[in-house]
């Protein structure tokens, strides 16, 4: 830097040789430089100003911008990245179509344990398994003593559990919060709700995950954090669940089956009110899968829709159906009965002799397998096939639980010609009892195809026409009559006019042939039958009635009885009021003046 002299030398010399004062310069040159300094640190403060100022304009425009995005993005819940951060625990509640509760969470804890904490391990041990009784002390004891760090004893506590173990005053027996899937109705509605247990697990958490049932084939929906507080309802009425229950456990036992499957279904949208399979079990202690033995030997094999079955008779409804459809026949049509029926080394015969011929009605009403099976050689395997499919006979039922992905019906390898007349009566293809269920209300409600559901939704949409609305009211006359003059006598309730089919079918052994003393019996109908609401299916594996003088092993005698029960106790319960016939003039009477 150049430096300006206070006092120059020339100047100071000339101004002496002038006379003038000297110190005047000096004067001169200082306010000079001090003027230069302040207009420099001026200039240096203004920039410093700009400097800041462009800062905060970057800042707020930063700022702003990521407002703005903000604003625009979808709304999501936020997530921490942080060690040890609370796994999502919410799972929304599951209601019937009432609202009442059939699923919800529950605030727990859970057990664990940290040895190296521990003051008196098999102390501890002791107490533990008098409060578990199904621990281990000896176990226990090695455990808290050998080198482990961290140790789980109990996955849920209840809280009288809780104090128990507190009540221990062990500092390495520690608790952590827990959510837990609660099933208030226990066994009710057990196979349709399937269960819950725990995925993703922490000391301070646990994440809760479907296992089974509807709970596992809609948990992406029940875990969604945007929905845990809207409960998922279900079309489900809990207190018709529990009456199709209490009657189908009884009618088990009464029978003496194996088994049993329920089904009650709205026969115009599908939606099943009630389904139910026995034996059951309770979801909050849901068992282990079976390792050995049939799956059907186990509580947790639904057979309602897993079970997969020739369900006899109740298939001719189907046949007389097609061929009204087709303008083959009529109700009044001729049918050649004359048994057997010969197919090269096949007989077909009736269960009774019903002699030369009779009516399409009467086919159906005595349940003739020769004359369903001439009816299904004039149809055709191609047609037959064809129809069953439009029903939704030939392919799983795509119902809202896990279970239903294994209905698939078991199939003939060559629809043949013999094939077509076994199935017309329902043997030779194996569907479930939901199948079953889902082609009646088809068949009954109009013609329209009827696609099962668990969800409530009083707005779906109407399916595609499969029959024409004459042949369905002509199948529900016939059905109707198949109760008041046929083989389902035992079905009539009073006031509730029922219309259905029985069907008893061999029961097929594991190595090949049938059994000649275990059937399926099953019992396929709908109420009202002048304009049916509900259509029901009742199967039962293996029954046998003895009340009488011999074992009495057909659907008329076993699946009948129980269906009309169901009937009569859920029909008040479902807003049907029972139609009450009006006596005439002559029966009225003046009792008083």
């Amino acid at each position: 830097m150049i430096r300006t002299p206070l006092r120059p030398l020339a100047r100071i010399l000339d101004a002496r040789r002038r006379g003038e004062n000297p110190d005047a310069i000096e004067r001169e040159n200082l306010r000079l430089r001090r003027e230069e300094m302040r207009d420099r640190d001026r200039r240096r403060a203004e920039g410093r100003l700009l400097v800041l100022a462009g800062l905060f304009l970057a800042g707020f425009t930063v700022i702003g911008g990521q407002m703005a995005v903000l604003a625009r993005s979808e709304p999501s819940e936020p997530r921490t990245g942080a060690t040890g951060a609370r796994i999502l625990t919410q799972r929304a509640d599951i209601t019937d179509r009432q609202g009442r509760v059939l699923a919800t969470n529950f605030d727990t804890h859970s057990l664990y344990a940290q040895p190296h904490r521990m003051i008196d391990p098999a102390g501890a041990a002791a107490k533990l398994a008098e409060i578990f009784p199904d621990l281990d002390a000896g176990r226990l004891t090695r455990d808290f003593t050998g080198k482990r760090k961290f140790l789980w004893i109990r996955r849920t506590l209840s809280p009288e559990q809780k104090q128990a173990v507190h009540d221990i005053g062990e500092p390495g027996l520690l608790f952590g919060p827990r959510e837990m899937r609660l099933y208030p109705g226990g066994r009710l509605a057990a196979h349709v709700l399937g269960g819950a247990g725990f995925g993703d697990e922490g000391v301070s958490a646990a994440e809760v995950i479907g296992v089974a049932g509807l709970e596992k084939a809609l948990d992406a929906r029940l875990r969604d954090p945007a929905r845990a507080h809207e409960p998922l309802r279900l079309s489900l009425d809990l207190s018709v669940q529990a009456a199709m229950e209490k009657v189908l456990s009884g009618g088990l036992h009464i029978m003496n089956a194996k088994g049993a499957a329920g089904i009650l279904m709205d026969a115009a949208s599908g939606e099943i009110v009630a389904l139910a399979s026995l034996p059951d079990f309770d979801p909050n202690t849901r068992p282990a899968p079976p390792t050995q033995g049939s799956p059907d030997d186990s509580p947790l094999f639904n057979r309602a829709v897993q079970g997969v079955y020739e369900l006899g008779s109740t298939f001719k409804t189907f046949t007389i159906a097609q061929a009204l459809e087709r303008g083959q026949v009529t109700p009044e049509t001729m049918i050649n009965t004359e048994s057997p029926l010969t197919w090269g080394k096949y007989r077909i015969r009736d269960f009774h002799d019903y002699g030369r011929e009779m009516s399409v009605t009467k086919v159906l009403v005595k349940s003739s397998n020769v004359g369903t099976a001439r009816i299904a050689t004039e149809i055709g395997a191609e047609r037959q096939q064809a129809f069953l499919r439009t029903l939704g006979l030939l392919d799983p039922v795509p119902l809202e639980i896990t279970e239903a992905g294994g209905s698939q019906p078991l199939l003939p390898p060559n629809w043949s010609e013999i094939s077509t007349m076994t199935i017309s009566y329902g043997h030779g293809l194996a569907i479930s009892p939901l199948h079953l269920a889902a082609a009646y209300a088809t068949v009954v409600n109009g013609g329209r195809r009827v696609t099962p559901t668990l969800l409530r939704n009083a707005d779906r949409a109407p399916g595609p026409r499969v029959l024409s609305e004459t042949t369905s009211a002509t199948m529900r006359d016939l059905l109707r009559r198949v109760v008041t003059e046929g083989t389902a006598s035992l079905a009539e309730v009073p006031g509730y006019a029922v219309g259905g089919k029985t069907g008893t079918a061999d029961k097929p052994k594991p190595g090949g042939g049938y059994y000649e003393d275990r059937v399926i019996a099953t019992f396929a109908g709908m109420f009202p039958a002048h304009d049916p609401r509900y259509v029901i299916v009742v199967t039962l594996d293996e029954p046998v009635e003895t009340s009488g003088e011999k074992p009495r092993r057909t659907a008329g005698w076993t699946a009948v009885p129980v269906a009309a029960e169901i009937i009569r106790r859920t029909a008040p319960l479902l807003g049907l009021r029972p139609a009450i016939e009006q006596a005439g003039a002559a029966a009225i009477r003046r009792t008083s003046n």
